[in-house]
């Protein structure tokens, strides 16, 4: 064990600053950052922007973190972008392409659980760690479930917020490099500062409001992003709620989302993996491939243009990825029926999938 001497020589600048001066130098970078990428055009810059300075930040020794109520909070404006974006959603696209859905959902579920299960076989992870760090859902819901289920709780962690923080980066250069702009809600277009309709706000606000009660009170594992999403469609599609949501709130929510991920990647989380990093690493980067090869093989059975076809089978999470094809150029109907409906699969599987990897592992070991 580590003594507390050797706990502190091994912190950064950052570790004996307070918070305020921590917070600050979070939202400066931020700011910096996300201007930067936004000036060289690169989509859901205001997400990924906030994301690499929380990872600069703990990188040197910060200790800051999002409370989970300010995230909750945030997931729910995202879902009720999401839900302003699709109407008739399940009737348009999983209703007339279930067959693809079901496919595409499938499909991804089985590399992930071929690369988990290679991983356990070399003695890369131990148990069901590799299968719930590869897990393409909400980055926190399978982690809390991970610990549930007794897996390494810390790799999983790594696992999975490397994971989506490769998908942001990759998914954003991909659709910068196609030159997929924005139509769906980008900010760019929009004016910052524009007045809003209080009244759709103040519906909106309740929207979310309601749905983060719901989700604490019945403990619902990513209720806070599923039920304004859902509940959202409905109230649009009836006619009975206007979704407004201003740009500043928009941008809010995507900076708490980015420090979300990047904040999670403290020294000693990084410490305890180093060994195991590079192996992650490359294991990450094969899902991300082994999903763009799906997306190609939709781009040809089913003519998806490439950028959508790359957005509905990127590994997660589907926040990130909702902001991603919420500032481009595709079918975000298509993107976020493919995307929850492998989410919502996910959640049902992974825990079967989870015992029978932890299984195999210890019937191996007794051989």
């Amino acid at each position: 064990m580590h003594t507390a001497q050797a706990e502190t020589a091994l912190q950064g600048r950052l570790a004996k600053t307070s918070a305020r001066t921590q917070w600050s130098m979070l939202v400066v970078l931020s700011l910096l950052l996300g201007a930067g990428l936004s000036a060289c055009g690169l989509p859901a810059a205001l997400l990924l922007g906030p994301m690499i300075a929380g990872i600069i930040v703990t990188a040197n020794g910060g200790s800051r973190g999002i409370a989970p109520l300010p995230f909750q909070i945030a997931q729910s404006i995202v879902g009720a972008m999401i839900a302003r974006t699709l109407p008739g959603w399940v009737h348009g696209d999983i209703g007339g392409h279930w067959m693809l859905f079901v496919g595409g959902v499938l499909s991804v579920l089985a590399i992930c659980t071929l690369l988990g299960w290679l991983l356990t076989r070399m003695h890369v992870l131990p148990g069901s760690t590799a299968m719930w760090g590869l897990s393409p859902g909400a980055a926190t819901t399978m982690t809390l479930m991970a610990e549930a289920f007794g897996a390494d709780v810390q790799l999983v962690a790594l696992m999975q917020y490397l994971r989506v923080m490769l998908v942001a980066a990759v998914a954003s250069v991909i659709t910068r490099i196609l030159g997929a702009h924005g139509v769906h809600g980008t900010l760019a277009s929009t004016h910052w500062w524009q007045m809003p309709d209080w009244l759709a706000l103040a519906g909106t606000v309740a929207l979310a409001g309601i749905s983060i009660w719901l989700s604490r009170r019945f403990k619902l594992r990513a209720g806070a992003i599923l039920i304004p999403m859902f509940a959202g469609m409905l109230l649009v599609h009836l006619g009975w709620l206007k979704i407004e949501l201003p740009v500043w709130l928009l941008v809010g929510a995507y900076a708490i989302i980015g420090w979300h991920v990047g904040l999670k990647f403290t020294r000693p989380l990084l410490q305890y993996a180093a060994r195991a990093l590079p192996r992650i690493l490359l294991c990450t980067l094969a899902l991300i491939a082994a999903c763009g090869g799906l997306a190609v093989v939709l781009v040809q059975v089913a003519g998806v243009d490439p950028l959508t076809a790359y957005l509905a089978t990127s590994p997660g999470g589907a926040d990130t990825v909702a902001i991603i094809a919420a500032s481009s150029h595709v079918d975000v109907s298509f993107v976020m029926a493919m995307q929850v409906s492998r989410f919502m699969t996910i959640l049902l599987v992974s825990p079967l999938l989870a015992r029978l990897m932890a299984g195999r592992a210890k019937a191996a070991k007794r051989s």
